[in-house]
Order: structure tokens, then C-alpha cells, then sequence
């Protein structure tokens, strides 16, 4: 076996691991917004499907586009007034289901932004899992996105 040949082989194995180990938790309709220009935090949202026979756990969101990053979601306080809350223990993904981060529910917080994060930009995002692992996601950055595009309709 050449040098070449040899390199060609382990990257082919490497890349069928990682989309093996990637294929477990798919992360699809992601996009990532501020609120202004001047604004020093901001929000990503997505699909998260988890394809196994298991239950997994979105545990921990990582980005060199915030100081801080981390998993949130909003709840109504005892005054009727919406606050937004760190959820430590992360988000459930159970076994052979969706779980949408989304605009007024569950996200991923972006605090103190390293850049401003411009309409048509991306971003990556690695979102960390209990039992998937690490998965890295570009992005994109969608100002103009309306609050409900992209979220699961339910009709009966």
C-alpha cells in the first residue's frame, strides 16, 4: 500500500466515523438571529432529530461567536410576565423524535457576542450530547427569518 493510498484510506475511515457517529442526532433548519445591530447577545434556533432506539440529551452548546454560551428557555413567571431561564440539566431528545429549539421556547443563548452577527453570516455551533457526543453546525444567520417559519405544524 502507497503513502497515498494509506492517507486516502484512514481519511475515508475517519470521515464514514464521524458521519456514522454524526448520523445518530441530525440537526437540520438551524439559523441564528440578534435583535439589532448594536446588540451584545443573540439566539439559535433548530430542528434537532434524534434517529436511535434511545433517549439522548442536549446537555451543553459551545461558539467562539459569544463569550457565553448556553442552553435557555422561556417560561411565564408568577406575574404573567415571560422570562427567559438557563436550563442547566439541558433538553431531552427522546429516542426516535424532534425537539425544536425555537423562538419563545427552548434556544441557545449566544452572551457577549465576539462579532456582530450580520444578516448572511454563519456561525458554528457545537451542540454537546450525552450520549451522541459533539456535533458541529454552521449557522446561518437569518434577521429576516419570521418567528414561526420552519416550526412543525401539528394539524387534526
Amino acid at each position: 500500500m502507497t503513502f497515498k493510498t494509506t492517507i486516502a484510506a484512514t481519511f475515508a475511515a475517519l470521515s464514514f466515523a464521524t458521519a456514522g457517529f454524526a448520523a445518530d442526532v441530525t440537526v437540520t433548519d438551524s439559523y441564528a438571529r440578534v435583535s439589532s445591530k448594536a446588540a451584545k447577545s443573540g439566539a439559535a434556533f433548530m430542528m434537532i432529530e434524534n434517529a436511535t432506539d434511545s433517549d439522548d440529551r442536549l446537555v451543553d452548546a459551545r461558539s467562539d461567536a459569544a463569550k457565553m454560551v448556553q442552553l435557555h428557555t422561556h417560561k411565564e413567571g408568577e406575574n404573567g410576565v415571560m422570562q427567559m431561564l438557563h436550563v442547566e440539566e439541558g433538553f431531552a431528545i427522546p429516542a426516535g423524535d424532534t425537539h425544536m429549539l425555537q423562538r419563545g421556547g427552548d434556544h441557545v443563548m449566544l452572551m457577549g457576542l465576539t462579532k456582530s452577527l450580520d444578516h448572511g453570516d454563519a456561525i458554528d455551533l457545537t451542540l454537546v450530547f450525552e450520549k451522541a457526543g459533539e456535533v458541529t453546525v454552521t449557522v446561518p444567520v437569518d434577521l429576516e427569518r419570521k418567528p414561526d417559519h420552519g416550526a412543525m405544524k401539528h394539524s387534526h
